[in-house]
Formats: C-alpha cells, structure tokens, sequence
C-alpha cells in the first residue's frame, strides 16, 4: 500500500535578534551562577567561567555582526537581482550583424563573404 507524504512546510524565518539575545542573556546567567560560587568549584573546573564570558561576548559581538550581514547578503541580492535584469535586456551576443571576428578564428580572415 503506498502512502503519499505531504510536501514539507516551507522554512521559518526565525527572528535573529532575539535567539541571539536569549542565548547570549543564558551565557550571563551561567556566568553569574558560577561567579557567585566561584569558590565552591574546584581549581580545575574555573575554565567554566571563561567559557562563560567568552559566550558572552560572543553574543554580543553576533547582536553587531547579524545585522551587518544581513544588510550585505541583502544588498549583494539587490545587485544580482540588477545585474540579471540589465542582462536580460541585452541582446544575445552573435545576434548583431556585427563583421567582428571572434578570437577563436584565425586572425585576418571573415566567416562572411
């Protein structure tokens, strides 16, 4: 017995912003927990905080970045968008009565008579 699937739903778009502020706020809150029991960790195990704090920045330097590259694929979108429209109200090349020889023929002569 065959079953047809269903086709898959589309993508979300997920708010950047926001996933980026929650995760960042979660690596402060592990920050702030491990500060406070900063003594009861042993020795070998502080590598957590920094783990922590670099979490941290790293959140805070992605609420900069995400928004500069989103800007740059957009506008790298825009230009490929223009770039497509302008070429397709070119004329085909060839397509001219152009007496030009291409470089792939023998210099000095003409396909035309």
């Amino acid at each position: 017995m065959a079953h047809s699937r269903r086709p898959p739903p589309p993508p979300l778009e997920a708010n950047d912003r926001r996933v980026t502020i929650v995760g960042t706020v979660a690596w402060a809150v592990a920050l702030a927990v491990l500060l406070v029991l900063r003594g009861q960790i042993p020795a070998s195990d502080r590598w957590w905080i920094w783990t922590c704090a670099v979490g941290v920045a790293m959140g805070l330097f992605a609420l900069w970045y995400v928004p500069v590259f989103k800007r740059g694929r957009a506008r790298k979108a825009q230009r490929r968008a223009e770039t497509r429209a302008g070429a397709a109200t070119q004329p085909e090349p060839g397509s001219n009565d152009s007496k030009t020889v291409s470089s792939t023929e023998t210099p000095g002569t003409s396909t035309r008579s």
